[in-house]
């Protein structure tokens, strides 16, 4: 199974410590962000994980090349020329992630949690459609994007901005798992995954949330 980690961020809101490091090598509980993601996919039976890397590239590079070694993994980057959002890096690594026809993760480089990769993989099997994404509770759902969602099977209705009127308390945790057939419909041009293209798989009725059990942490 593949991974693509979306990494190309420039972590302004960890500074002064991204300005020397990027922010998936920031340590959380004495160990890189990134790590803690990589270990909890090759758990989960990943064994090809995707970079899409841009700002620091060399320093991931170096730590991602002794990481290769230690867990028996193959880690391939793949570089933005100029910044693509979270959906361009999908066309970018279109070759690398629909090579077979195994379904393959998409994550934030910056969240952490308890990673529920095994159940993200048996919820996607079996509704059987193009995406599902992981959901989180929060407590002021006004002050974000929230999913409105089927609660019997998950199936994702709508996308909300900050509503001033309940509608959902679950928001975006920035965990992914797609068909490779997905990303054949990506152009390579910055786009948002989160405003151009989860709300159009949901009106196509191939988007699905899963509940994370527990909270996400964003760095």
């Amino acid at each position: 199974m593949k991974a693509l980690i979306l990494v190309g961020g420039y972590g302004t809101r960890l500074r002064p410590l991204t300005l020397s490091v990027p922010k998936p090598l920031v340590e959380f509980c004495n160990k890189p962000i990134l790590l803690h993601q990589v270990e909890a996919l090759v758990e989960a039976g990943v064994d090809h994980v995707v970079l899409a890397v841009s700002y620091m590239s060399e320093l991931l590079e170096r730590e991602m090349r002794v990481q290769e070694q230690r867990l028996g993994i193959r880690i391939s980057l793949s570089h933005e020329e100029e910044p693509l959002g979270t959906g361009g890096p999908l066309a970018l690594a279109r070759e690398l992630l629909a090579i077979d026809d195994e379904p393959f993760f998409v994550l934030n480089s910056d969240v952490i949690c308890d990673f529920p990769f095994k159940d993200m993989l048996q919820f996607h099997r079996n509704h059987g459609k193009e995406g599902t994404i992981v959901v989180t509770r929060v407590e002021e759902p006004s002050k974000y994007g929230v999913v409105v969602f089927h609660p019997g099977d998950g199936k994702i209705e709508r996308f909300v901005e900050k509503p001033q009127v309940f509608v959902s308390n679950k928001i975006n945790a920035g965990m992914y798992i797609f068909n490779p057939s997905i990303s054949a419909g990506y152009r390579l041009k910055p786009t948002s995954i989160e405003k151009e293209i989860f709300p159009v798989m949901a009106e196509e009725g191939h988007l699905y949330a899963m509940e994370l059990q527990g909270n996400s942490l964003e760095i």
